[in-house]
């Protein structure tokens, strides 16, 4: 399965009970339709957990956009007070990364310029094979 969207907030890695590490973010996925006349926008957030590598969590950050290729699972959980609660949760096998990251570059004015001269959609950056393996 395929999913594209935007990073609400920057990746984090974290641990499982059982002390494996993985990076996990949240992405929203917008669609928009017409009810009524009118123009609705409905926002899915789904959060996602990138088990290959921790390498790439501060590669992600806020405002990004990601293709991630993977499968989706559902869970439902009660709180400390007894409240319901559901989430989707999509685990990520494959991710390209369509923006560039936020994080800061020693080179930043070289790095600006070549984005510049690129009409790639994914800003002149070329997949990294170092993730995804």
């Amino acid at each position: 399965m395929e999913i594209t969207g935007r990073l609400v907030a920057d990746a984090a890695v974290r641990k499982t009970n059982n002390e494996k590490e993985l990076t996990g973010f949240r992405i929203a996925m917008n669609r928009r339709y017409i009810s009524n006349g009118e123009q609705v926008e409905d926002t899915t957030y789904v959060d996602c957990s990138y088990w290959r590598s921790t390498a790439i969590a501060p590669y992600l950050t806020k405002g990004m956009i990601v293709q991630l290729h993977g499968h989706m699972s559902a869970s439902a959980w009660l709180d400390k007070d007894g409240a319901l609660h559901a989430g989707l949760n999509f685990h990520v096998n494959d991710l390209t990364m369509l923006t560039a990251s936020g994080v800061k570059t020693e080179n930043k004015r070289a790095s600006t310029t070549a984005n510049r001269r690129s009409n790639k959609a994914n800003a002149g950056l070329e997949p990294s094979k170092e993730f995804n393996n």
